[in-house]
């Protein structure tokens, strides 16, 4: 993980990106110029042993008491909710499970206000829609008072309204936000709820598969957890990354009228996401590479205060507000299993978004911070930390046997390919996965080259003598899609010859392809490329830290071979004393170097003269070393190794 204290602050594409988690207070959404303010309902210092609600109330949104008549509130509303994520009506009327510390003595009554407001039916103890119990499940003594976790319970509550009106609404109340709040999940559990939100949470502290054992392992039931409100650089923070659990990360929503769903979505920068320390990755997280154990998110909602929901609350507040965090999303999600129907007696249900990518809107742009790898704070294609695998787009995610078929789409990797003017070539791709036919489609092939978009095949004659980054793209009968990147290599006629770019994935573009490099350096996030999305990240950590790049290339004899690439070197040291320094070898022998010394606040174009290792392979290397204090980053893109 890049150095998280020293957020680097570099142009790219002209613009300053600050690569720093933001508090809560400072979050803020692109729709807003205006810059919202936002408050924490509960406090977040919170002593050990104890958690914390992750909802976050608007501060700049002032409503009246008592709306004028046709006045509807500020935030997004339950037709808005269904009508982004598609949600048809529930068959029946699931219980939806909330556990909250304290008691909102209020509950009952502004639940009704938020209902009669839009036009849902009335939802009571007395037509047995609505019950509210203590963490032993008895109606009485309940908890003390608390306004900020009412506030959370006021969200819960007409989240839940929102995503799914026919649910009725069992609240928990745990005496403390302790282990209590565990205490009142089994009693949620044990009074028959299948589908149970979890809008808190605390960081991890080592006995968190013992909770997992005791809590969360059991088959039948749907749990979900917020991931948090402080973005990538807080950690991850448990119930969320219990194995057994849906972890729920958060986007920003906003309307689209120019599209044929109607509303955009983008990673919402508070949303949690990162790698537990302990607890085991399920099986289904097969998929995602940059954790060794449990991943967050699993799935998102709209969880971004300034795309927040209209909530009403009268203790520890004055009617209606706008509300957001992950405290949102997570009561949306479970209200969406409990829309797409009971799970199966022997599930995991946070099994099934992975069986069914197809069937969710997919989260691909925005960022709740820095990181390395770039998945883990990055919105992009396919899975990502802080929206998981996207967000609900229908049901049929969120059901063990509908949905986007058995398993996402995976396109089976060619590895790098070569070739030669004016010699065809011929490769068949091949696919797995989600629901066949598949159409196929590439970009980056060689001048020449084209696929068949029925059968995959790759065929043609190539013109052009370079190395081209190639991303063949299968896309099933459900839209669900899966990619392979890998180089092709075309060289002039007669075999390599003295002309041409000859390193493979000069730009990175295909990731970490025919480089080798230490864990993080390769990243295809675009944050901070020159050119594309690919690049390469050595140090930056602002410790004692080294960080390599490699490539092995074949310069043939007789030919003149010259090294160009653009290198970026940004530091919070001086320029007066070199203390972290980059080094390029060939064979193992310097040929060029710098340090913080050459800062500067761009790429500039360094080059060296290799003909002397003509008629030889060479492996040409960057060694990024950094010392005990201040970060230096070295940013290496578009490199090229041309022939004459």
């Amino acid at each position: 993980m890049k150095f998280p204290s020293r957020g680097l602050a570099i142009l790219a594409g002209g613009a300053a990106i600050a690569a720093v988690a933001l508090s809560a207070s400072a979050l803020t959404s692109s729709a807003d110029a205006q810059s919202p303010s936002f408050a924490h309902s509960c406090s977040q210092h919170v002593a050990k042993g104890q958690f914390t609600c992750f909802a976050l109330k608007r501060t700049d949104v002032h409503e009246p008491t008592v709306l004028a008549p046709n006045a509807a509130p500020a935030g997004y509303g339950p037709s808005d909710i269904q009508s982004a994520y598609k949600l048809p009506a529930a068959s029946g009327s699931p219980t939806v499970a909330i556990v909250d510390a304290y008691d909102d003595p209020n509950a009952e009554s502004d639940l009704g206000v938020f209902r009669s407001q839009y036009g849902l039916s009335a939802c009571t103890t007395s037509n047995g829609c609505f019950k509210k119990v203590n963490q032993s499940g008895q109606t009485s003594p309940l908890p003390q008072g608390d306004t900020g976790w009412a506030g959370e319970i006021s969200l819960d509550l007409d989240a839940v309204s929102s995503a799914c009106p026919a649910c009725h609404i069992l609240l928990v109340e745990a005496n403390d936000p302790s282990d209590n709040l565990f205490t009142a999940v089994n009693t949620a559990r044990t009074l028959g709820a299948k589908f149970i939100s979890m809008s808190w949470g605390g960081s991890e502290g080592g006995a968190e598969n013992s909770y997992d054992s005791q809590y969360f392992n059991h088959t039948g039931i749907v749990y979900t957890a917020s991931t948090g409100d402080s973005g990538y650089s807080a950690g991850v923070i448990y119930p969320s990354t219990s194995q057994y659990v849906v972890s729920v990360g958060g986007t920003s929503l906003n309307r689209a009228s120019g599209t044929s769903r109607g509303w955009s979505e983008s990673v919402w920068s508070g949303a949690g996401s990162g790698c537990s320390s302990d607890v085991t990755k399920p099986s289904w997280q097969s998929i995602i590479s940059a954790c060794s154990k449990r991943a967050d998110a699993d799935v998102s909602a709209v969880a971004d205060p300034n795309t927040g929901l209209a909530v009403y609350q009268t203790y520890g507040g004055s009617g209606w507000s706008v509300y957001g965090g992950t405290s949102l999303s997570a009561p949306l999600i479970a209200s969406v299993y409990a829309v797409a129907g009971t799970p199966g007696a022997s599930d995991h249900p946070n099994s099934y978004p992975y069986a069914h990518t197809g069937n969710l809107f997919d989260v691909t742009s925005g960022s709740n911070g820095s990181c390395s790898p770039s998945v883990l704070c990055h919105g992009g294609a396919g899975w990502d930390g802080p929206s998981g695998l996207g967000t609900p787009n229908g049901t049929a995610a969120f059901t063990a046997g509908g949905g986007g078929g058995p398993g996402p789409v995976t396109v089976n990797n060619p590895g790098n390919q070569t070739g030669t003017v004016g010699t065809a070539v011929s490769l068949q791709m091949s696919a797995s996965g989600g629901t066949a036919p598949y159409t196929w489609s590439a970009t980056g092939l060689p001048a020449g080259l084209s696929i068949n978009s029925s059968s995959g095949l790759i065929s043609g004659t190539p013109t052009t003598a370079t190395t081209y980054n190639v991303t063949v793209t299968a896309t099933d009968s459900t839209n669900a899609t899966g990619n392979a990147p890998f180089s092709w290599t075309i060289n002039p006629t007669g075999g390599g010859g003295c002309s041409g770019q000859k390193l493979a994935n000069p730009g990175f573009e295909s990731g970490s392809a025919s480089w080798t490099a230490t864990s993080g350096v390769i990243n295809t996030d675009g944050a901070h490329s020159r050119t594309g999305n690919g690049y390469a990240w050595l140090d930056g950590y602002g410790t004692t830290h080294t960080d390599t790049l490699s490539q092995t290339v074949a310069i043939p004899a007789g030919c003149s071979a010259n090294l160009n690439y653009y290198l970026w070197i940004s530091s919070s040291e001086g320029t007066t004393r070199a203390y972290d320094k980059i080094t390029l070898t060939a064979n193992g022998t310097a040929v060029q170097s710098f340090s913080n010394i050459n800062k500067g606040s761009t790429y500039v174009q360094r080059s060296v003269n290799l003909s002397s290792y003509a008629g030889q392979s060479v492996t040409l290397k960057w060694t990024g070393t950094e010392d005990s204090s201040l970060q230096t980053s070295f940013l290496i893109d578009d490199t090229a190794l041309n022939l004459s």
